[in-house]
């Protein structure tokens, strides 16, 4: 349109132009024929150039003579009509003869007023087109914005549709777009397509970084952090009913082989018992092994009931001591084991375990144990766990809050002098009954089991003493860690002789176990016992791998059977003949061999025709105060 115009006003111009200068070419012509040169060219020509409007006039006069020349040179002409006639000029040079007078006029027509209304169209027409090109734009913006908001809802309405129909996992389709962004639909499902893809892949990147991070690297096993939560999201923090049971297991070596044999023999050792482990617990399809510090391992058995936790505790011990004959180690590990419920906070499960792991250590080479809530938490306070076992220990120590019991044993025959063993049992400060396993077990572990056993035998003496007891013999137990102390040995020596009319009437009574983890250190107490006139009773006889070589090195006054060779002794053939072979051999030695844990009449019949010594258990003597 602009320029439409512009070629419209300047076309018009140049018409305009042609038509005023031929008329004008005409008028002059009919000027001079009618009014002839004077001898006044100058006023001759002035008057022809005022008259007609002229811009330039030269008048030659019989073609060789110039009477009259003057030009202002298009001066009068607006700028912008200038160049346009600079460009394409339309005012041209016009000519006018007059043979008659010989006079010849060139001139130009000054169009002034012309060209002044030609700029003035011109600019308008700028104007005018500016005007309808800017005002589009400034309302562009407004307009713009407008579209946008309608889009933007309409994709946000979209995206919404979206969102909510992939989450219900219902069927997507076009249906969810709206008309204005409907085209953009197959985007959005690609988007969708691939931030998922981008999701699983992220997703499976950080699973193999925790996998990474929270296993074992000897082992392959789930570590410490994995156990803990496997265990708060199963188990501590899970919403359905479960129930299980929670096994520790401690490789009793590995200190010693990587201080022996170097780290690499350790780490061999501890994959052989992580086998063993997996291959007893394998068979559970539920089960969950982790390696939760360098020599423990954690077992959830998860639906397993106390008897199933039971078979599971002896296979455990089964290949531990095969393993254990095949490297000629002294043992390899012993298993704790707890039930477990949901909602039970780990802190508790663990200390509850931990004592387990104790008390099984203190029972045999490989050994397991499974601690029922009733053992720990009867009677006492739910709140005993690691953090004030060692208070409730110091305050029995401090005020010797200890409760003597008697259980007696009785000889089999006339010939035989047997004794009473003396029961030590534990107090707190309102006088409920600590459970004596854990108590001794949690004394051992944070090394405050010699100062127990001093105020056993502490006691003990001082009941003999103030109750005239003098004339009886009694039994008291006996750690190996007490036993094997050079210290303890002293302080005993010193109080036996220092009561050497009591020190002939006690029989101290240690474990098998306990003796075989130091044969030199365990001799040195039995002759140290020996001189000061007392005796000593290896406990627990029988369930060790080196019962006969006590023979030819330790020469203890009595032996106890285990009360596991006791248990079902009339049908079983295979104990009967051990315990046989057992009394034949110590009483050739002069040995006294003892039969603990009798609990009918049939034991007690079989005991006798097998010519033991004595007889204890609940059905001979049930404990009683001292």
């Amino acid at each position: 349109m602009s320029c439409s115009g512009i070629y419209s006003v300047i076309n018009a111009f140049q018409s305009y132009s042609a038509e005023t200068q031929l008329m004008t070419q005409r008028a002059i012509s009919l000027y001079i024929r009618k009014n002839p040169f004077t001898e006044e060219s100058k006023v001759y020509g002035n008057n022809i150039k005022t008259i007609f409007n002229l811009d330039s006039l030269k008048i030659q006069k019989d073609k060789s003579e110039i009477i009259y020349n003057q030009n202002d040179n298009f001066s009068y002409l607006p700028f912008t009509i200038k160049k346009i006639h600079d460009l394409s000029p339309f005012i041209r040079t016009q000519f006018a003869v007059d043979s008659d007078q010989g006079l010849n006029l060139e001139f130009t027509v000054k169009m002034q007023y012309a060209a002044n209304v030609a700029q003035s169209m011109l600019f308008l027409l700028i104007a005018l087109t500016l005007i309808l090109v800017v005002a589009p734009f400034i309302s562009l913006k407004s307009t713009l914005k407008k579209a946008s908001d309608n889009v933007t809802d309409a994709m946000s309405r979209m995206v919404d549709q979206f969102i909510k129909t992939d989450e219900q996992n219902k069927q997507l389709d076009s249906s969810i777009a709206d008309g204005a962004v409907s085209t953009i639909y197959p985007s959005i499902v690609r988007l969708n397509s691939f931030l998922r893809k981008k999701q699983k892949e992220i997703e499976d990147s950080a699973l193999e970084i925790k996998f990474q991070a929270y296993k074992d690297s000897v082992t392959e096993l789930g570590n410490r952090n994995m156990f803990i939560e496997y265990y708060g999201a199963n188990i501590e923090d899970a919403n359905k009913a479960s129930f299980g049971i929670l096994a520790l297991v401690r490789s009793s070596e590995l200190q010693l082989i990587n201080q022996t044999r170097g780290f690499q023999k350790g780490d061999e050792y501890i994959k052989d018992v992580s086998n063993l482990i997996q291959k007893v617990t394998g068979t559970y399809s539920t089960s969950q092994c982790f390696r939760i510090n360098s020599s423990d391992f954690a077992i959830i058995l998860p639906n397993l009931p106390l008897k199933e936790a039971e078979k599971i505790g002896e296979s455990l011990q089964s290949k531990f001591t095969e393993y254990q004959q095949q490297t000629e180690l002294s043992s390899i590990a012993n298993t704790g084991m707890v039930a477990y419920e949901t909602k039970k906070p780990l802190s508790e499960l663990l200390a509850l375990v931990d004592t387990a792991i104790s008390l099984a250590q203190s029972k045999q080479t490989n050994a397991w144990h499974l601690q029922k809530a009733s053992d720990v938490l009867d009677n006492v306070s739910a709140s005993f766990g690691n953090q004030n076992w060692k208070q409730v220990i110091d305050d029995v120590l401090e005020n010797s809050r200890v409760k003597l019991m008697l259980q007696t044993i009785t000889p089999t025959n006339r010939s035989t002098k047997a004794y009473s063993e003396i029961l030590a049992r534990f107090k707190t400060h309102d006088d409920q009954i600590l459970p004596t396993a854990s108590f001794l077990a949690m004394s051992e572990k944070q090394g405050k089991i010699s100062h127990v056993d001093r105020l056993i035998i502490e006691s003990a003496i001082d009941s003999i003493k103030n109750k005239n007891l003098s004339e009886k013999s009694f039994g008291i137990n006996i750690t190996a860690h007490s036993a094997h102390n050079d210290q303890f040995l002293i302080w005993l020596e010193r109080l036996l002789l220092k009561n050497n009319n009591i020190a002939a009437k006690l029989i101290f009574e240690i474990s098998e176990f306990g003796l075989q983890q130091n044969i030199k250190a365990s001799k040195r107490f039995i002759d140290m016992i020996h001189r000061v006139g007392s005796r000593v009773t290896v406990e627990k006889f029988g369930i060790g791998l080196t019962s006969f070589k006590f023979f030819r090195h330790l020469k203890a006054d009595f032996i106890k059977m285990d009360a596991s060779y006791t248990r079902g002794l009339e049908e079983d053939k295979n104990n009967q003949y051990f315990m046989r072979l057992i009394v034949d051999l110590a009483h050739r030695i002069g040995v006294k061999v003892l039969a603990e844990g009798v609990e009918n009449q049939e034991e007690k019949h079989i005991i006798e025709q097998l010519c033991l010594d004595g007889a204890q258990g609940y059905y001979i003597d049930k404990p009683r105060d001292i």
